[in-house]
């Protein structure tokens, strides 16, 4: 969920709305999940939940394959089922997990699209050219004077995307534009 609305406010511009104040987070039944995307689907089956959830929770699913740290996992850990694993860490510690279930990254966007991992993400992603040089544009400008994008500053932002357009919107040309 935070990754899938991560990548819709930061690099896409349109962050997800927040979660309406009467819905509890851990309200919906997921008893018998066994997967993070099989308890998601429960959560999301709830129709208050599924509309905006169906939007985000795709794009976390293909990202799937990092863990918390960022590190590329294939498998889950697990603290008691599945393929034990030993060791000590470059510090000197003991570690002890299992080896678990398999990351599942694929998942299918609203469009019908399917994505099968960080690939298929990002040529997703790459076919939005013009959203995602809108977003960088609009993060720049923000962080460059400190305050929001006005209404009457949105021409502005729109000048800089057709001039950075001729080129396929370098991250370079964007840059000097702002």
């Amino acid at each position: 969920i935070v990754r899938g609305a991560w990548v819709m406010d930061r690099l896409l511009g349109n962050p997800p709305p927040p979660p309406p104040k009467n819905i509890p987070a851990a309200d919906p039944d997921i008893r018998g999940a066994t997967t993070l995307k099989e308890q998601l689907s429960r959560h999301a089956s709830d129709a208050t939940c599924a509309a905006c959830h169906a939007g985000f929770d795709p794009i976390g699913f293909a990202l799937e394959n990092f863990d918390i740290y960022g590190k590329w996992r294939d498998r889950y850990r697990t603290l008691d089922q599945g393929e034990e694993v030993k060791g000590i860490d470059r510090a000197g510690h003991d570690f002890h997990y299992f080896r678990g279930l398999t990351v599942d990254s694929t998942a299918t966007l609203q469009n019908g699209t399917k994505l099968n991992g960080v690939p298929d993400l990002k040529r997703h992603l790459s076919q939005q050219a013009r959203q995602l040089a809108k977003s960088l544009a609009t993060q720049l400008v923000i962080y460059a004077t400190g305050t929001p994008i006005r209404f009457s500053e949105r021409e502005d932002i729109e000048a800089i995307l057709d001039r950075c357009a001729t080129n396929g919107y370098l991250t370079q040309d964007i840059f000097h534009a702002v």
